[in-house]
């Protein structure tokens, strides 16, 4: 099982290097980081970027790539977007990924709990961030990671989307106090064909004390055409 698990995570690496994504434009401040470095540079129109680089545009400012030299992407202001994820997962790749994603959200729920945090609270079911949360993470960052899962999901992208945006509302449980923030992880991932999860994202949604009547009928819609679906 082991050797199966690392042949499957070696094919997502590969099939992530192979893509060629190109920056073919930009407009004001536009900028890159490579892999873990906390620094961001400059970049230029012809640079190719790699699958570890993380592009962010700032106010009034834009870039356009170009995936294999087919298809491009607009990055409006104040995104911040991950390379690795401009790419498609089949259902296998995404549930891996999304179990990743919630045995990290157990950690760091479980290193909290061992550092007797007050008031710890678990929103929406996504723990808040780590006491040691890097500088970095403000809530302007948190935006505009908010904003590339969204690019991401209009792009067709829309498994890297879900799982971007789960794990950002694990990094910034404030932003997982929006309606429509958690309406788009349960709209993501049943657009990803997870209808399982979306159901309980849309469950959870509907448990919520401050919802609108037109929220709840919303809501009522969405679980009872999903439970449909699951009796088929």
């Amino acid at each position: 099982m082991k050797t199966g698990l690392l042949a499957l995570l070696l094919s997502i690496a590969a099939m992530a290097a192979a893509q060629d994504i190109l920056l073919q434009k930009t407009k004001g401040n536009v900028s890159i980081r490579h892999g873990v470095a906390e620094s961001w540079s400059t970049v230029a129109p012809g640079d190719v970027l790699k699958p570890d680089d993380t592009m962010k545009t700032g106010k009034a400012s834009s870039a356009v790539l170009v995936v294999d030299a087919r298809k491009r992407i607009l990055l409006p202001p104040e995104v911040m977007v991950d390379i690795s994820d401009i790419r498609d997962l089949s259902q296998e790749e995404l549930m891996l990924k999304l179990t990743m994603e919630r045995v990290r959200a157990s950690s760091y729920e479980w290193k909290e709990n061992e550092m007797n945090i007050p008031h710890a609270a678990i929103t929406h079911g996504y723990p808040p961030s780590p006491s040691n949360t890097l500088a970095e993470n403000r809530d302007d960052v948190g935006a505009f990671e908010w904003n590339g899962a969204r690019v991401l999901y209009d792009n067709g992208y829309v498994s890297t989307s879900a799982l971007k945006a789960i794990d950002v509302i694990r990094r910034y449980p404030a932003l997982g106090d929006k309606f429509e923030n958690r309406l788009f992880v349960a709209e993501a991932l049943e657009k990803a064909k997870l209808h399982g999860e979306a159901l309980n994202e849309y469950l959870a949604l509907s448990r919520s004390d401050r919802l609108t009547e037109n929220q709840k009928d919303l809501l009522k819609d969405r679980i009872t055409r999903l439970r449909a679906l699951s009796r088929q």
